[in-house]
């Protein structure tokens, strides 16, 4: 069947850097691996898309993270770039931006989409420090509305990351963006895990507002993100692996024994990703 992973990174040997650098403590803790093991897991980007094409994959959608003001991380816009001009017909850009660089946020969004074929942006609140419906963000909201693209809002707990507030990524604040901003194709990332519930009721409400459930399938309550596919929100869900973080080939498996109705999964896979992509 065919995939479209809405959170993807190739797992070359700078983003497996950049990963560590952002996530090691995690890494260390529940992979057990050292900075060097972990880095022995690279490969090139040629090989990787090779893979990713011999197993049936449509797009994949990679995700910037900047987060250079709060946590002097500065964005992997640039390599993102690259690995798009190199297979564009596989790899998709989703810009990482920074909402408290203001206005060079917005220019660099322009710049990005119109001269680099960038589709879309990705924000990580917790990171920021702010919660997504902080008014840093409303330019960055107005110009991805203006330019047609869809916007990835990070959820999920941020474990192990020292200075982040869980509350910051609580998917309420998301339901007053979506409200404010009802053209914009919001798509919440991690399920905005453990705020289970809340997340499906957003979704639920907004026409604009979808979800991945990357990493959190199967922890406590996320049962009831599968029943709300099979249910109220079957055209919502979109698949992700969250590459390198969990291996794309493990996650297909997973959502092929997930208790998906039949035509939900196949939505749920790639259907309702291409219709955020614009690509029916």
């Amino acid at each position: 069947m065919n995939i479209i992973d809405f959170r993807y990174r190739p797992n070359t040997r700078e983003i497996l850097e950049g990963f560590f650098d952002v996530f090691g403590a995690f890494i260390q803790q529940d992979k057990g691996l050292t900075r060097d093991e972990y880095l022995a897991g690279a490969q090139t980007l040629d090989t990787i898309a090779e893979e990713l094409k011999a197993g049936h994959m449509l797009r994949a959608v990679i995700c910037g993270r900047d987060i250079e003001t709060t946590f002097d991380v500065r964005s992997n816009n640039d390599q993102i770039a690259a690995f798009c001009a190199a297979h564009p017909e596989l790899f998709v850009g989703f810009c990482g931006i920074d909402p408290h660089k203001g206005r060079l946020a917005v220019e660099e969004i322009n710049t990005r989409v119109r001269k680099q074929g960038f589709c879309g942006v990705a924000l990580d609140p917790m990171h920021a420090r702010i919660p997504a419906d902080d008014a840093e963000y409303l330019p960055i909201y107005e110009t991805c509305a203006a330019l047609d693209i869809p916007v990835v809002i990070t959820g999920g707990p941020s474990r192990l990351i020292q200075g982040t507030v869980i509350e910051h990524g609580a998917p309420r604040y998301i339901d007053h963006v979506a409200d404010l901003f009802p053209t914009l194709k919001i798509v919440i990332s991690h399920g905005c895990w453990p705020f289970v519930t809340e997340a499906i009721g957003v979704v639920f409400r907004h026409e604009n507002v979808f979800m991945e459930l990357s990493e959190y399938e199967t922890f406590p309550h996320a049962n009831l993100y599968v029943e709300a596919a099979n249910t109220i929100i079957g055209d919502k869900i979109l698949f992700a692996s969250a590459h390198p973080g969990v291996d794309w080939h493990d996650a297909i498996q997973l959502y092929e024994e997930l208790p998906f109705h039949d035509k939900v999964r196949e939505k749920v896979l790639w259907k309702n990703a291409a219709h955020v992509l614009g690509l029916e």
